[in-house]
């Protein structure tokens, strides 16, 4: 039979039809947040579930068109367009004639649809004629059109942590009609959780794989080494369906960051033979000039934005040779993580110290009042000394000696390292 359970894949019998059954995000759908108090509220508005891939994203646009027993249309942005969008949008119109509920339009991939796709979906978004759920991997302010965000919340959903796959596991060993029935034992789980990485269709492919590879009568024993062996050989099977589409990218990425051009346009050259969107390699180049090169060179952040914005003019194939000079540039530059490091270690101090009080000889004074009451005193303006300097106090009270940038050791760093010293005394350290 065409649906019976054998025929069909163990991440689709594994599906959750409900948010009980529904594994990770509790910051989401847990008991008391945000989304789950609108979906028992019943009032859905638009929203667009940002996150990596096999986290639930689809399953749970389903989940809540069920429990709030609305039509649901689903489109995929690789192979659908305009017409596609107008032809559910008049359907969605016609209908509401006899249904009083908003039909949920389940849009996978939305950061895929262009300009012109992405307007046609305003005026349904803005007149209530749809709900939109979209579904994206990317960082949706790069590719979702600012009037359609402004209609739309951002949830972001997260990996799954080991907790939830131990409970995906055991799930599927008990429940799924195939596998219930089966001598299943896991001894180890390390494997399973590398391998996957927090994606639970990837897990359970992985199950899949290794349990098929045991005869029908046959004990089934998981452990590390069995599931390391019987990926290598199933190596086409599991990646048949393109999930290594961020095992490349991390390659990728490594391979810029650890100065070697000839990986990373390998790397490069995989994606683009298998098809990927030569704007998500140029927007991760942004990320990496800032990331891993920074203030070793300066100008690879511009390179990189070139990169982006000549790619994005000129399209393929011509635009592979662009993407090619910039990661040869990435790769062949010093490297630097200083800013990165600096950002985080002073978003971690705010978080622990809160919101400490703006000295008051910075503070704006636009008032009588402010001005009585010392706001913007003692202020000294640079400009006004030698050289365009003169030491005070720039940070609250209780933090005036952090210090949060470290300069990198590479030629350009040492440069801003000496300038630091002979102004700031917590640099002499």
């Amino acid at each position: 039979m065409l649906n019976s359970p054998e025929s069909t894949p163990l991440p689709e019998r594994m599906r959750p039809k409900s948010l009980e059954d529904f594994v990770g995000q509790e910051h989401l759908i847990g008991e008391g947040s945000v989304l789950r108090k609108m979906i028992e509220s019943g009032a859905l508005t638009s929203f667009i579930l940002w996150g990596p891939p096999g986290v639930g994203k689809t399953t749970l646009a389903r989940i809540i068109a069920n429990r709030l027993d609305r039509q649901f249309y689903a489109l995929s942005a690789i192979n659908s367009g305009v017409k596609d969008l107008r032809e559910i949008i008049e359907k969605s119109r016609s209908n509401s004639i006899f249904h009083s509920k908003r039909p949920i339009l389940f849009i996978d991939e939305i950061h895929r649809f262009s300009k012109s796709q992405q307007d046609a979906l305003l005026g349904a978004v803005e007149d209530g004629t749809i709900t939109l759920i979209g579904a994206t991997t990317e960082n949706p302010s790069f590719e979702v059109i600012t009037p359609l965000l402004s209609r739309c919340q951002i949830y972001v959903l997260r990996h799954l942590e080991t907790t939830h796959m131990d409970s995906l596991i055991e799930r599927t060993i008990e429940r799924d009609p195939i596998l219930s029935k089966r001598e299943i034992i896991v001894e180890e789980r390390e494997a399973l959780y590398r391998f996957s990485g927090g994606d639970a269709r990837k897990l359970l492919n992985i199950i899949e794989i290794i349990t098929s590879s045991f005869g029908v009568n046959e004990k089934i024993v998981i452990n590390n080494n069995i599931v390391t062996d019987r990926l290598q050989e199933n190596i086409a099977l599991y990646d048949k369906s393109g999930e290594q589409h961020y095992d490349i990218i991390s390659a990728f990425i490594k391979s810029l960051r650890g100065s070697d051009p000839d990986a990373a346009i390998y790397w490069m050259a995989r994606m683009l033979a298998g098809g990927e969107d030569p704007l998500f390699i140029a927007r991760r180049m942004i990320v990496l000039s800032c990331e891993d090169i920074g203030l070793a060179n300066p100008n690879a952040l511009l390179i990189a934005q070139a990169c982006f914005e000549s790619v994005h003019k000129i399209g393929m194939p011509e635009a592979r040779i662009i993407l090619s000079q910039a990661a040869i540039y990435l790769a062949t530059s010093p490297k630097s993580n200083s800013a990165y490091l600096a950002i985080d270690a002073a978003m971690e101090e705010v978080i622990k110290s809160g919101d400490l009080p703006v000295p008051l000889h910075l503070r704006n004074a636009p008032t009588k009042l402010m001005k009585e009451l010392n706001y913007g005193k003692d202020y000294k303006y640079a400009h006004s000394y030698p050289g365009n300097f003169t030491e005070q106090q720039f940070l609250p009270d209780g933090l005036s000696n952090s210090k949060f940038y470290e300069p990198g050791s590479n030629s350009k760093e040492e440069e801003i390292k000496k300038r630091l010293n002979t102004l700031w005394k917590k640099y002499n350290n």
